[in-house]
């Protein structure tokens, strides 16, 4: 059997930190949802359970059995960038879990975790809250590092949440797309842009493993639904992107979106996502808005 291709194995004890741990899961997880035929492997006989053998993904890697199985382990090992490119291809991960695999194996820089309990506190530019005010009625919203609601024009107010009147807490996207009942049936694909928002999450979370305000709305989520917690375990990752959302508002109708997703130059954590509709979409978005805004200007002179 091969050497471990990073010096001699380490102590038989498991690694103390996160990290390791879920480095450990993630790979347990990518070779449990592949089979033989995916990697080009015969079938093989008294096959217990789904998922290739730790020893064909460490053949397909080019590394020992004992090598990989101390990874699984979460034992005190440190792979290198090659290593960890061959384990890789060897489980057939897209970029944003290659990405995912590198983090949790490499770790972050301590100057890039949060400095308090709650983490540095998130400001957005004027200049970007006011560009969201004028895109309206075209719902626009900007999220923070952590996906909270920073910024929301009227039109995004009016389709997902009036975020300036829910608890601080629940100012969070992700959040109101796992936890808030009515996003259920607001969203039409609703597990699936659940699932989507929860990888995405993960990702972003991967960039602050010491960040105790990331910690704390992971515990939230698990413990405010079945799904959530379920999802977590399964290890989803995925990158932003720009596509297509499907809403069902009580008052419109179905409405089809297209969105783009932009960071901030001087904060890439920051996010603007902007929405567009067809015409007749757009004029019922639009009537919306101005309704809500003389309900909101009426509400004013009764007091």
């Amino acid at each position: 059997m091969p050497a471990p291709p990073d010096g001699h194995p380490a102590p038989d004890r498991p690694a103390p930190d996160r990290p390791a741990r879920e480095f450990a899961d993630f790979l347990r997880s990518r070779r449990a949802r592949l089979r033989p035929a995916d990697v080009g492997l015969p079938p093989g006989t008294r096959r217990r359970t789904g998922g290739l053998r730790r020893e064909e993904v460490a053949g397909l890697a080019a590394i020992s059995t004992t090598y990989y199985t101390f990874l699984e382990q979460g034992r005190d090992v440190h792979p290198s960038r090659q290593v960890l490119d061959a384990l890789g291809s060897a489980l057939r991960l897209e970029p944003a879990e290659h990405a995912h695999l590198i983090r949790l194996a490499e770790g972050v820089p301590a100057t890039a975790r949060a400095d308090g309990p709650d983490g540095p506190d998130e400001v957005l530019d004027p200049a970007v809250a006011a560009l969201v005010d004028r895109l309206d009625p075209h719902p626009t919203y900007v999220t923070g590092r952590r996906f909270d609601v920073l910024a929301a024009n009227g039109a995004a107010r009016a389709l997902w949440a009036d975020w300036p009147r829910l608890p601080p807490e629940e100012r969070n996207i992700v959040w109101w797309t796992l936890v808030a009942p009515e996003a259920r049936t607001r969203l039409v694909d609703w597990e699936a842009e659940a699932v989507g928002a929860l990888a995405r999450f993960r990702a972003a979370a991967d960039r602050h493993p010491g960040d105790p305000a990331f910690a704390d709305l992971v515990r939230r989520l698990r413990v405010a639904g079945p799904e959530a917690d379920a999802w977590w375990s399964r290890h989803d990752v995925r990158d932003l992107s720009s596509g297509r959302k499907r809403l069902y508002h009580p008052r419109l109708g179905r409405l089809d979106l297209t969105h783009v997703v932009l960071r901030v130059a001087d904060d890439p954590e920051q996010k603007l996502v902007t929405f567009t509709a067809d015409p007749p979409h757009q004029a019922r978005i639009t009537e919306l808005v101005r309704e809500s805004e003389r309900d909101a200007r009426n509400a004013d002179d009764a007091r």
